[in-house]
């Protein structure tokens, strides 16, 4: 069931972020790789704002629709046993119709009874230290992940009983921000020399109740600058506040590009 469709996080990223840290052997001196991506996200959970909730199934489809304006990238500095890593992620949707909508008015389904339009960034920071460099590495990792949500909402259709937002008006607008820390484990096994696998997982809170992050991936080092990123993500975030909600779990294949130097 379609409902209403808001964000594709193509984190890339980030997602939320993507956290793949570089992959080469420890070196003495520092190594730098950039990284944009897509994250084909299906979306699945709750949106409310000002007290409306909505609720959301979206198949990336749906919101590729919707997809105004879009940037996710990837960057890490890595020195010895250390990598930083840094990930942005701005998103714009609009024109989204939602199906079912909750409220101090009870529950209402019609089509289209809700639009809105909404901007998404996330920021990420983290550091990593490897506790193991054999066949298989494995690098422990803290991070904090910065998220602002801004919506814009808008009854479009008149409905029994009717939605409005507290007031009685039949538009409003909220912006949120919180920053979660989160840790997390990453391991790296090779497969060749030009092919690896890549597992990630990572969990945390405080701006929000919960949020957490899975990774899967294969990557091809095609290249002595250049290497593909593939795989499977989820991030989810469970974030309630005086009347906005976003219960959102953001999963779908990723593709990326890494460019070192």
């Amino acid at each position: 069931m379609r409902l209403i469709r808001f964000i594709s996080i193509p984190l890339v990223v980030l997602t939320c972020g993507l956290s793949q840290m570089a992959s080469s052997a420890q070196s003495d001196g520092w190594q730098f790789e950039a990284t944009p991506y897509v994250f084909a996200a299906a979306m699945d959970g709750r949106v409310g704002v000002r007290g409306v909730t909505s609720y959301v199934d979206a198949s990336f489809s749906d919101i590729v629709d919707d997809l105004n304006s879009g940037f996710m990238a990837f960057f890490t500095a890595s020195k010895g046993p250390w990598t930083f890593g840094l990930e942005a992620v701005y998103m714009k949707l609009s024109d989204e119709g939602s199906k079912s909508v909750s409220g101090s008015f009870g529950q209402v389904t019609a089509d289209g009874a809700l639009n809105v339009t909404s901007k998404l960034y996330v920021y990420q920071g983290s550091v990593a230290y490897r506790v193991l460099d054999n066949t298989t590495a494995i690098d422990m990792v803290g991070a904090l992940r910065i998220t602002k949500l801004d919506t814009d909402a808008r009854v479009v259709l008149s409905t029994d009983p009717a939605i409005v937002f507290p007031g009685g008006v039949t538009s409003a607008s909220d912006s949120d921000s919180w920053t979660d820390a989160v840790v997390g484990v990453r391991a790296l096994h090779p497969l060749s020399k030009q092919w690896s696998l890549l597992g990630y997982a990572d969990v945390g809170g405080g701006g929000s109740d919960l949020t957490y992050q899975f990774m899967v991936g294969a990557n091809w080092d095609f290249s002595s600058n250049f290497n593909a990123k593939v795989g499977y993500r989820q991030l989810y975030w469970d974030y309630k506040n005086e009347g906005t909600i976003w219960d959102i779990t953001a999963s779908g294949p990723y593709l990326g590009l890494g460019m070192r130097f």
